[in-house]
């Protein structure tokens, strides 16, 4: 099978690339770098042209109230091009739990780049991960103050990228699923826990205080991020450290 992979040049781009390569199909990865823009739809009619498989794995550029607008164009663009092309299969990326956060601007955005496959003319796929293990870093800047670190205890289950990349080939090879999948990490920590973990890890002097108010995680309500019966990854966040 012949994969286009929009967004192929980025974290879980790349390595789904390689997973279907690997696996003796035929993955090409487009991105702004290749010549193929989502926004101003440059390139996608060439990127898509005699694929099987679309799979849209290009992102926000920021996770304010600008990214319903780029997840609005891009989708609108790359299913124009997906029909003209007779693309059979059109797969993307989302989070678990995304439409329990409508407090986050960025959620909304994924529940309506969702929405927009889901009313659209392909037979689709749409895989939702839990929190990206290779984030966790970033969660941590965002509420760093000093030598203070302050998270708040929401329930995340983290998972390994690689083990996200795995998932997506997975579900782009197959049939359409019309629907959802879930993929998650094999465990769940308080936020605020698995800062403390990740800072021992690394030596970092940083202390992780409990503030229930701290960032972004701040509004998510009970364990609405995590999912006990999605499909488990195999990666435990103690061994991704290591």
């Amino acid at each position: 099978m012949k994969f286009a992979v929009i967004g192929g040049t980025g974290l879980i781009g790349s390595q789904v690339v390689r997973v279907l390569n690997a696996a003796g199909h035929e993955a090409v990865p487009h991105s702004q770098s290749t010549g193929v823009d989502v926004i101003s739809g440059q390139g996608l009619d060439e990127a898509v042209a005699r694929a099987d498989v679309v799979v849209n794995l290009t992102n926000s550029p920021t996770f304010d109230e600008a990214s319903p607008a780029f997840f609005q164009t891009s989708m609108e663009n790359l299913l124009t091009a997906a029909q003209k092309g007779g693309i059979g299969h059109f797969v993307i990326l989302s989070i678990v739990g995304a439409d329990q956060v409508p407090e986050l601007d960025y959620y909304r955005a994924k529940v309506l780049q969702e929405n927009i496959l889901a009313a659209g003319p392909i037979p689709y796929s749409i895989v939702r991960a839990t929190q990206f293990m290779e984030f966790i870093d970033a969660v941590l800047s965002w509420t760093t103050d000093g030598d203070t670190v302050r998270l708040p205890a929401t329930p995340i289950q983290p998972i390994a990228s690689k083990d996200v990349a795995n998932a997506v080939a997975e579900v782009a090879a197959g049939a359409p699923l019309n629907g959802i999948h879930n993929i998650a990490g094999p465990e769940i920590f308080p936020l605020d826990e698995l800062g403390r973990t990740t800072l021992s890890h690394k030596g970092d002097n940083r202390t992780v205080v409990t503030d229930p108010t701290a960032g972004m995680f701040a509004v998510v309500k009970g364990d609405v991020l995590t999912d006990t019966q999605a499909h488990l990854a195999p990666t435990r966040y103690t061994d991704w450290l290591a």
